[in-house]
This record gives C-alpha cells, structure tokens and sequence, in this order.
C-alpha cells in the first residue's frame, strides 16, 4: 500500500505508541526557577490559592450528591479530596496527577449517578468541572500543545462516554463542560508558549551579546593592526633606508662597515615582511586566510640561517643535534623554530656577553628543544640598550608547546645563566 493510505495505515500501527510516549513515559518541562524568564514569582502561588478554592468549591458541592435531607457520604467526601488533593500534586506530577483525576472523575460519576437529581449537572458537575479544568491548566503549563491536546481529547470523550452510559435522565453538561476544559487547556498552552518565547529571547539576548563582544574583539584586533603597522613598520623602513644609505655617507667605508650595515637592512627588510605577515593574521577573523594560509613559514631547516645571524651581532652560539632528523608536523617545525628565536633574542637582550647553546634532540615520540646560556658578562662591550616593557617571550612560549600538547620548562642554572626547554610530543601533534 502507498500514497496516503500507506500513510494512514503506519500512523495507526504508531499510534499506540505515540499515546503511551506522550500520556505516560515522555517527561515533563522541568519547573523554572524563580525569577526565571517566564516562571513569575507569583505562578507557584497562584496554583497553590487556586487548589485550594477548588478545594473548598468541591467541599461545598457534596451535599448536592445526594437529596435534600440525606446525609452525605462518606465515599463522596473522600472522592472530592481525593481530586483536590490529585489536582495539588499537579503542581510536581501534572501528567500522573492528570490520570488520577480523570480516573477518580469517571469513578465517582459511576457510583454518584444513582443518587444524584435530575436537575444537577452531568457528567460533570460544576466541582468536577474545575478540579479537570485545573487539572488540564497544570499540565499545559508543562506539557507540548500536542499532548496537552491528547489530554483533553482523552478527558472530552471520558466525559462522553460517562455520560452515555447513565441510569436515568440528567441535566447534561457535556457543552459547557467541554468550553471550560478547552478554555483551560487553551490557557495553559499560551502561557507555556509565552514562557518558551521568553526563554528563547533570553539565549537569543545572550549570543547577541557574545556577538557583539567578538565584533568587538575583532574591531580592535584591526585598531590595534594599524596601529602597530603605521608604528612598527615605519620604524623598519627607515632602518632599512638609513642602512642603504649610511655607506655613501663614509668615506672609504670599510668591507666590515659595508657587511654590517648590509646585514642590519637585510634583518629590516625580513623582520618587515614577518610583521606584516602577523598584522595579516591580526587583520583577518580567520588566522588562516586565504592571503595567509600559503605564506611560507620557517622551520627548523633555517636553523643555521637564524643562528648565522645571532652570531653576526657578536653572540656565541654552539648548536648540537641528536638523533636522526625526520619529517616533523608543521605546527611543531613552526613552534620550534619560534621558541629558539625567542629564547635567542631573550639572550642578546637580557644576558649580553653571554654564550649561548641550542640543542635538538629527535626522539622516537617526541621533540625536545633546549636552549641554554651561560651569566652574562658583568662588562659587556658594547653596552646594549636596555630592554624595554615586560615582554611577553616566555608566555607566548608556553601557549605554542601548550596548543600541541607538549611541556614547557625554564629557569635560572646554578651557573647564573638561564635555559628553556620544550618537548613536542609526535603522537598528537600529527
């Protein structure tokens, strides 16, 4: 079979199932807490004073189970409570406390038929109308509209049922009963959707915020690009110019004047293209955008370039490697390669005169980088300028090794000197 009727037909066979999800295991809205978006401080209390209302409304109904004169009932005072105290429990349980009192409705209609007037209203009287009403509004306040629908169709055709099968002529009131169930359910289920809406708006209201934190964020990332761009790199530009230019201005320069200041504009030139690649990834919201993501990045196969040059500006440095070189991931060939630039730039700024040592050691599992120096000189000539600001070397150091899951140690030696040392581990950096 297909089509509708196909449709029709696996609807039917999924319909035991879906009554027993929605009527019986599926749960309930958890109870907001106080003060929360659409759980007003005043609706636990409101339940509460309504309870007890038609608590007291059913108590005063007894008497008009039975004729004038008669004495009321035991089994009828302890129905009536029953259903108040079904419709009380509503507040916790809303889909157990409904079936309590559907069930304890239709039973007190069966044995309350018999003695009841032709003039009173049935199936429902006007207790029983408030006590399901009450019951229905509850669970509309916790419940899907589909089920709380479920529910009333379930009470609605109770009601009809229980009022089809009677012993005698009843003023019936299956038309106004059914108009102030549905009013109640129709109340609930608003106000459950007010209190859904209101919620959404909350989480709504806070990842705008967010949003607008991150534009923010990213705002000043630019400000603080161009900023460091109009500074840093005029600064850069003008080094360089000025060391092109510095050999014209010395009559018979010498060889060694010409490669130093060779040197300083070709440092210029490269330290400018690396800041500008950085402002890149300042400027960008991705970090690996389009423009950034194919710049070539050093590894450790430049070692001796940047270790050419700390000896250039009058540093020793002694290099050692264990092991056997292999293909390393890029992010630990990139983090390497930093870390020992700035652990060498932190000597000739920090320990001038010093001699310094970098090792690298392969490992079957991992990469250590190890950079040692030795106290610096009490007297070094030439003096160099001090170093400005805190600095955040070692900080940037530890955030690298962090991100690949490796560890980071520095410190001072018993010598005086300093040494850093990062293990790259292979296994999750791959």
């Amino acid at each position: 079979m297909t089509g509708a009727g196909g449709r029709i037909v696996a609807a039917l066979r999924r319909l035991p199932h879906t009554l027993r999800e929605d009527l019986w295991t599926a749960p309930v809205d958890p109870v907001p807490p106080m003060g929360a978006p659409g759980s007003p401080v005043w609706r636990p209390a409101f339940g509460m004073l309504l309870t007890l209302g038609v608590t007291t409304v059913a108590v005063w109904h007894v008497p008009d189970l039975v004729p004038h004169g008669a004495a009321v009932p035991e089994y009828a005072v302890l129905l009536v409570v029953s259903q108040a105290l079904a419709v009380l429990t509503a507040m916790w349980q809303p889909l157990y406390a409904w079936w309590a009192s559907l069930v304890l409705m239709v039973v007190s209609v069966r044995i309350a038929e018999s003695a009841m007037t032709p003039g009173e209203l049935f199936p429902w009287t006007a207790p029983e109308m408030a006590l399901q009403s009450g019951a229905l509004f509850l669970l509309s306040l916790r419940v899907h509209q589909r089920r709380a629908a479920l529910a009333l169709t379930l009470t609605l055709l109770a009601g009809l049922v229980s009022g089809c099968f009677s012993a005698k002529a009843h003023h019936y009131s299956l038309g106004i009963g059914a108009l102030v169930l549905v009013t109640a359910v129709g109340i609930g289920t608003a106000l459950r959707a007010l209190r859904v809406t209101r919620s959404q708006l909350v989480v709504q209201s806070g990842l705008t915020e967010e949003e607008r934190a991150r534009r923010t964020l990213l705002e000043e990332r630019n400000r603080i690009a161009r900023e460091l761009h109009d500074v840093v790199a005029h600064h850069m530009s003008v080094i360089s110019i000025q060391a092109q230019v510095a050999p014209h201005l010395v009559e018979n320069p010498s060889a060694e004047l010409r490669e130093n200041l060779a040197g300083i504009r070709e440092n210029a030139v490269e330290a400018l293209a690396e800041l500008r690649r950085v402002l890149g990834v300042l400027r960008s919201e991705d970090a690996v955008a389009d423009g950034l993501r194919h710049a070539p990045q050093p590894t450790l196969d430049r070692l001796d370039e940047l270790i050419g040059k700390v000896r250039g500006t009058g540093t020793a440095v002694a290099t050692e490697t264990t092991g056997t070189p292999g293909s390393l991931p890029p992010g630990v060939e990139l983090s390497a390669f930093r870390i020992v630039q700035e652990a060498l730039s932190n000597v000739m700024r920090h320990a001038p005169g010093a001699h310094a040592r970098v090792e690298i050691g392969y490992h079957s599992a991992a990469v250590t980088v190890r950079v040692t120096n030795t106290a610096p000189d009490p007297d070094p000539d030439p003096s160099p300028a001090p170093a400005g600001g805190v600095g955040h070397g070692l900080l940037g150091m530890r955030e690298r090794v962090t991100m690949l899951g490796g560890d980071l140690a520095h410190g001072r030696t018993p010598g005086g000197g300093y040494e850093v040392v990062a293990t790259f581990p292979l296994e999750d950096s791959a």
